[in-house]
């Protein structure tokens, strides 16, 4: 959300193919899950630990990797507006996979308790066009990929996100002619989800995350398409959670709303859809106040009506449009995607993209949505294999 929000770990046959390079003994083997259910539930090491009640969190430490956990993601979305008006939508993720628990040496520089993924996306609402990356690595002695605490920094190959020691952040990314580098400025303190940031994704003990957000960071830099460079400014999101095992077996997805309001609250609701298509109980959300207070969210707290659906050319239907309504908060909310088409085609699909957010029929609002579950890819069929 982003949370879960969005871990799609699927990955991991990365762990040493799509690396290269010669080993003296691989890291454990790993099987590719099939969907997300799999990919955030199932039986695990009993080696790593597990989110069973709250925590003390501690700023900025809890920033940095935690490598006791098996799955961890820093998610960074928004939205920006380049000098001449123009809507762009983006997301950066890191996804943390741990192969084994421990941290013991390996005898060769390639080997790795750790493996990485990392998607960088951008919507260009005026062209109509989304362009979606995706890519793997391995951490251990060769730098590929990794985290550090102090400094806060994640990175693979050249993309990465880093912490300076004034608070701000840095963010940076490119491929195949599309750029990202921006300067990002948090401005509200860090909100933790759930109960003191321990969020639960089901009935089943150990299935929860420590999770917590970013909610409204100034963002301002260079976004270049096609080799063009745009100054664009603008709002973006932060999601960290980390977690051993998150969903239960009658889970099969989640959608996933981060929605920044024109008066200054901030929304995150997740709805865990059961393997019926309905509801889960689970299902949460948080109310940030624009001072910075925030109200958690159940089950009965919320409403989220579907009002459209998109088809995607390669198979699979999504929510499209949505209505809204939390308690306590004062209006409707409908929320509608800036382009239809943002759909990540990587080893797991899904659906995360830029939206707007009206109430009232007058803008409202700008903000991200993630939808999976929706289109998983079957065995063997993977983009790029």
């Amino acid at each position: 959300m982003n949370a879960m929000r969005h871990f799609i770990p699927v990955l991991l046959l990365l762990a040493l193919a799509a690396c290269g390079g010669e080993q003296e003994q691989p890291a454990p083997a790993v099987s590719a899950p099939t969907d997300v259910s799999r990919a955030l539930g199932g039986e695990v090491d009993p080696g790593f630990a597990r989110a069973t009640e709250p925590r003390a969190f501690s700023f900025p430490a809890d920033h940095g990797p935690h490598p006791a956990y098996r799955n961890e993601w820093w998610y960074v979305t928004g939205n920006l507006s380049d000098d001449a008006g123009q809507r762009y939508g983006f997301q950066v993720t890191f996804f943390r996979i741990g192969l084994a628990p421990g941290r013991a040496e390996r005898p060769s520089r390639w080997g790795t308790h750790q493996a990485w993924m990392a998607h960088f996306a951008v919507t260009d609402a005026q062209g109509g066009q989304f362009h979606d990356f995706e890519r793997f690595a391995r951490g251990g002695d060769i730098e590929l990929a990794g985290a550090t605490g102090d400094p806060v920094q994640v990175w693979l190959e050249d993309w990465r996100l880093e912490r300076r020691d004034d608070g701000r952040w840095h963010l940076a990314a490119s491929a195949e002619g599309v750029a990202l580098d921006l300067a990002l400025a948090p401005q509200k303190a860090p909100v933790l989800n759930g109960d003191r940031g321990l969020s639960r994704k089901s009935g089943q003990p150990g299935n929860a995350s420590y999770y917590y957000s970013l909610t409204r960071i100034a963002a301002g830099g260079t976004l270049s398409l096609d080799r063009t460079k745009h100054s664009v400014n603008g709002s973006a999101w932060m999601d960290r959670e980390w977690s051993t095992s998150a969903l239960g077996p009658d889970q099969s997805g989640w959608d996933w709303f981060a929605l920044q309001l024109d008066d200054g609250t901030d929304l995150m609701l997740y709805h865990l859809r059961r393997n019926d298509g309905g509801k889960d109980r689970w299902s949460a959300g948080t109310l940030v106040r624009p001072d910075g207070r925030r109200r958690h969210l159940g089950y009965d707290d919320f409403r989220i009506e579907v009002l459209d659906r998109w088809t995607s050319p390669r198979g699979g239907t999504y929510p499209a449009e949505w209505r809204i309504n939390v308690d306590g908060l004062d209006r409707t909310l409908q929320v509608e995607p800036i382009l239809a088409d943002q759909e990540l085609d990587a080893r797991v699909r899904y659906w995360e993209g830029a939206v707007d957010v009206f109430s009232d029929g007058r803008p409202h609002g700008r903000g991200y949505a993630e939808l999976t579950g929706y289109a998983e890819r079957p065995p063997g069929n993977a983009a790029n294999d």
